[in-house]
C-alpha cells in the first residue's frame, strides 16, 4: 500500500468503527533517533497507543516518552512481567530493559529499531511467533533474513513490514504505485544522506560534511547536450573523480531490500551511484541505446544529489524513473515542471522527503488496522549483500558494525542470493562478531567457511530457515 495520491483516512476510519474506535495497543524496541520520533509522533494519533518501550538503557526509554509528553507517573520502569502488565493495566508505559519480555506483552504490534542485526532477528521472531505484528526498521536484519521474517508472519497470520520514514518502505510503495497504474518501471532508487553543494561563486563542492576545491568543476555541473557528446559517461567520470565515497553501506542494503520486495535487480553489482542533478535522473537512469547508463529496465539503483546552494535538497528521498504512455503525455508532463529526458520517453516520479519514526505510524497504522505491509506482497531472496576483503584479513580478526552500520575490512557489492554454504559469499552482517578463522586475500568475497558463526542466533536460524524454503541449499555454514 502507499498513501501517494490516496486518501487513506476513510479506509483507517472503517476499520477502526469495526475495531469499536480503541487504540491499538503497540511497542517499541530501540529508544534511539528514529524509535523515539515514533513515540512522540504517535502520542498525537488516537489510534495508536504506546504502551511498552523496551531499551537496554531504561533511562534513555524513560526520556523518550516523557519528551513525547507522557508525565513521569505516565512511565514506569518495570523489572518483570508482572510489573509491567500492571503498568499497562493501569495506563502507564511499560519500560523494559528485556525484548523477549517485551514480546510477552499484550500489544498488537512492535516497532523493532535498534539497528542490531541479531537483536533484531530476535525480537522480530519473538514477536511474530506470539501473534505480534512487526514493523522492522533495522535494515539490518531485513537484508538477511526479511523474505523468511515475510513467510515467518504469514504463517502466523501477522504482518512483519518494512517501515515508512526510512527509504525502502517508501521506495517499494512508490514502484507499486506506478506498477498499479501500469506505468512501466525503468529505474527505481534513493539520493544518499549527504547532497553535494556545488557553490560556482567559490569554487567548492561540500558534502558530509567536509568541502573540495574544484574550480574547473562548472562545465560539469551543467554540461553541454549529451546527446552529441556521446552520452553521460564522460560527465559523470568527471564528477567522479571527486573526492568523495558515492557510495555507503546502507545504501546498498536498502536497495538489496528493495529488489527483495520488488524483483528490481541492480544493473551492476555495486551500483551506479551517478552524481547527478534531479532533473538529469531521467535521462542517466534510461537505457544505454537511450544515452543512458542502464544494460537494461526495472533495475534498482541509487544517486548522489548535485545542486547549487539556492536549489533544494533531495534530503535522501526516494524516485521512479517510468517510461510515459506515449511521447505526447511525456511532453505534456514536461509541460507541467516535470523532469523528463529530451524526447519526453523517460519521466521522473520522486517523494524528496523520509520522515523517519513519524512516518512509521503508517506502516503500524496498515499492519494493526488493515493487515498490510507497506512491503511489498511478494518478498524473496533476490540479492544478498555480501563483503568484500578491502585488506588481507588474518586469522584472529574479529569483526564490528562501526560508524554508519560499516564493518571495518569489507567492501560493500550486490550480488544474486545464495544459500549458506562453506564456499559460498556470506551476507554482510552476519558477519558482525565473527573471527576469520581462515586468510582472505584483499578483493576476495568474504566466505561464510572464513569466519567463525555461531549457528545458535536467531538471525543464523533464520537464515538457514529462509534457504531451505526459498533457495537449494549447497551446504551448511
Amino acid at each position: 500500500m502507499q498513501e501517494l495520491g490516496m486518501n487513506l483516512e476513510p479506509i483507517f476510519k472503517r476499520f477502526s468503527l469495526q475495531t469499536g474506535g480503541s487504540p491499538a495497543s503497540v511497542g517499541l524496541v530501540g529508544a534511539g533517533e528514529f524509535g523515539a520520533t515514533f513515540v512522540a509522533q504517535a502520542r498525537r494519533m488516537q489510534q495508536l497507543q504506546v504502551t511498552a518501550i523496551c531499551d537496554q538503557n531504561v533511562e534513555r526509554a524513560r526520556k523518550a516518552a516523557q519528551d513525547a509528553g507522557f508525565d513521569q507517573t505516565q512511565v514506569r520502569v518495570c523489572a518483570d512481567l508482572p510489573q509491567a502488565l500492571r503498568a499497562q493495566t493501569q495506563g502507564c508505559v511499560a519500560i523494559v530493559d528485556s525484548a523477549s519480555l517485551l514480546a510477552r506483552l499484550p500489544t498488537a504490534a512492535v516497532l523493532e529499531a535498534t539497528g542490531d542485526p541479531q537483536a533484531a532477528a530476535a525480537t522480530a521472531r519473538a514477536c511474530l511467533e506470539a501473534g505480534r505484528h512487526v514493523v522492522l526498521a533495522t535494515k539490518e536484519a531485513e537484508i538477511v533474513v526479511g523474505p523468511e521474517l515475510a513467510r515467518l508472519a504469514g504463517a502466523h497470520g501477522v504482518v512483519c513490514a518494512p517501515v515508512d520514514g526510512d527509504q525502502p518502505s517508501l521506495l517499494i510503495g512508490l514502484v507499486e504505485w506506478a506498477r498499479l497504474l501500469g506505468l512501466p518501471v525503468v529505474a527505481a532508487g534513493k539520493s544518499s544522506e549527504s547532497d553535494f553543494v556545488w557553490n560556482p561563486a567559490d569554487g567548492h563542492i561540500t558534502a558530509w560534511g567536509r568541502s573540495a576545491d574544484v574550480p574547473a568543476f562548472g562545465p560539469h555541473f551543467a554540461p553541454a547536450d549529451t546527446r552529441q557528446s556521446g552520452g553521460w559517461s564522460a560527465t559523470l567520470a568527471a564528477r567522479r573523480a571527486l573526492p568523495f565515497d558515492m557510495t555507503t553501506v546502507p545504501d546498498l542494503c536498502e536497495m538489496g531490500i528493495v529488489a527483495n520486495h520488488t524483483g528490481l535487480m541492480p544493473d551492476c553489482e555495486a551500483l551506479h551511484a551517478p552524481l547527478a542533478r534531479t532533473v538529469e535522473l531521467p535521462s542517466i537512469f534510461s537505457p544505454r541505446k537511450q544515452g543512458g547508463v542502464l544494460n537494461g529496465t526495472g533495475r534498482v539503483d541509487m544517486f548522489n544529489c548535485l545542486r547549487r546552494p539556492d536549489e533544494l535538497s533531495f534530503a535522501g528521498g526516494v524516485f521512479v524513473v517510468i517510461e510515459a504512455p506515449d511521447t505526447a503525455t511525456g511532453r505534456l508532463f514536461a509541460a507541467k515542471g516535470m523532469p523528463t529526458c529530451t524526447e519526453g520517453r523517460y519521466v521522473l516520479i520522486h517523494n524528496p522527503v523520509h520522515l523517519l519514526g513519524v512516518e512509521a505510524a503508517m506502516s503500524m497504522l496498515a499492519a494493526v488496522q488493515l493487515g498490510c505491509s507497506t512491503g511489498g506482497s511478494r518478498v524473496r531472496p533476490v540479492v544478498d549483500l555480501i563483503g568484500i576483503a578491502q585488506r588481507d584479513l588474518e586469522v584472529g580478526e574479529q569483526f564490528t558494525i562501526g560508524v554508519r552500520h560499516v564493518i571495518d575490512g569489507l567492501q560493500h557489492v550486490l550480488r544474486p542470493a545464495q544459500a549458506l554454504g562453506e564456499d559460498t559469499p556470506l551476507p554482510y552482517y552476519m558477519a558482525a562478531g565473527a573471527r576469520v578463522v581462515r586468510p582472505v586475500p584483499a578483493g576476495q568475497p568474504l566466505r561464510c567457511g572464513d569466519v567463525s558463526l555461531d549457528d545458535n542466533t536467531a538471525l543464523h536460524r533464520l537464515r538457514t530457515a529462509q534457504d531451505q524454503h526459498f533457495l537449494s541449499a549447497p551446504g551448511s555454514a
